[in-house]
């Protein structure tokens, strides 16, 4: 799932996810995390979306079906962070990312793109440090935990 603020013709701050479907619990969920009540939600017309004007959103729809223009052009700013993570994975990471680790790699990619024009760079480390006490210990055995095989030892299946 992915948010992008529209800032002018510019993008703003952008929030990323894994969900678990494309239901309206799932997508609602996501939307009621991370988005103020009260803003303006542009999405594509899935039925998934119905509902968010009830919870206190302005949910303007932009159905896909019979457009002369493409998703692309009529939600550009999501297409463009979603093409700019998919270069981030397969260049930084050549896309070796467990999907079990998917949030991780998101939550790294968001923090990067949200502080690309920050004017206080100097408060970055601070701010990391900030997210790192609110954030719940996790231990090393607990991140890696599904790329270990049967008896504990690491995978090392060859392509």
């Amino acid at each position: 799932m992915v948010a992008a603020e529209e800032v002018g013709r510019g993008t703003g701050r952008i929030r990323l996810r894994q969900v678990a479907d494309a239901s309206a619990a799932s997508l609602h969920s996501f939307v009621e995390e991370f988005i103020e009540p009260g803003s303006i939600i542009h999405t594509d017309g899935w039925q998934g979306y119905a509902g968010l004007d009830t919870k206190g959103y302005i949910h303007e729809p932009i159905v896909l079906k019979h457009r002369k223009e493409s998703a692309v052009e009529l939600l550009p700013r999501v297409h463009r962070i979603i093409s700019l993570l998919r270069r981030w994975l397969m260049g930084t990471h050549q896309g070796a990312v467990d999907r079990a680790q998917l949030n991780y790699y998101f939550d790294e990619f968001t923090f990067r793109f949200n502080r690309r024009s920050s004017r206080h760079r100097g408060k970055l480390f601070y701010r990391l440090a900030q997210q790192a006490m609110l954030t719940e210990p996790k231990p090393y055995q607990r991140l890696i935990q599904h790329s270990r095989g049967p008896q504990g030892d690491v995978s090392t299946t060859r392509a």
